[in-house]
């Protein structure tokens, strides 16, 4: 048996959207269950993200630490924003958040991994790249806002993030798969091997 997610649509009766906000919203479908029964699936809608997990000579990760209201934590991440255009390009959102939020940019680019966040209650999937050959990006800084400029920037060696993971001290999401998937490459078949920066992502298709 082959251990591989396969994509699979059941029946809805009936859908319905409550909630619009700004990039996001909320649906409400009525899904035909495999015994015939109806039940109501609340999950928020989402356009999808990127990440990108920026490795520097000295084997540091370019991390940022920012607040983030629903959990209540200031988080340490690694750049990250929305598919704000649909069928957008993903390595050209990656590059451009790498750009916006570290004013960095890199010549080598890979995808790390794809996931989906949290797939029992929204459908937000993320591609996260590995990006390397690190320098700082020419022309002014993009200018931040609300959250954004409350911003710290740091470079962190991977060893000290897979500990803080472990230890149960490191949080978000794309932070600890990105470090942890880098781990596993580095151990496996290295990380040239890694897919190619324009790898087909079924999961938000786009055009080269």
């Amino acid at each position: 048996m082959t251990i591989k997610d396969t994509p699979e649509e059941w029946e809805v009766r009936a859908t319905n959207t409550p909630f619009v906000g700004n990039k996001t919203s909320v649906r409400t479908d009525d899904v035909v269950m495999p015994d015939g029964t109806v039940v109501g699936r609340d999950y928020q809608v989402h356009p999808g993200s990127v990440a990108v997990l920026a490795l520097d000579e000295a084997d540091r990760v370019l991390v940022l630490r920012q607040y983030r209201h629903p959990v209540r934590h200031k988080l340490w991440e690694i750049p990250a924003g929305l598919l704000d255009v649909p069928g957008e390009n993903p390595l050209h959102a990656a590059q451009r958040e790498l750009y916006e939020e570290a004013h960095v940019k890199a010549e080598d680019w890979r995808v790390l991994t794809d996931v989906y966040t949290t797939p029992g209650g929204c459908d937000e999937a993320v591609r996260i790249f590995l990006a390397r050959d690190l320098s700082e990006a020419v022309g002014e800084r993009f200018a931040v806002a609300e959250e954004e400029a409350d911003m710290e920037l740091d470079r962190v060696p991977v060893e000290d993030l897979v500990r803080g993971v472990l230890a149960g001290e490191l949080h978000n999401n794309c932070l600890v798969v990105g470090v942890l998937s880098l781990v596993a490459a580095r151990s496996g078949d290295g990380l040239d091997s890694l897919r190619p920066a324009q790898a087909p992502w079924p999961a938000r298709p786009f055009e080269a």
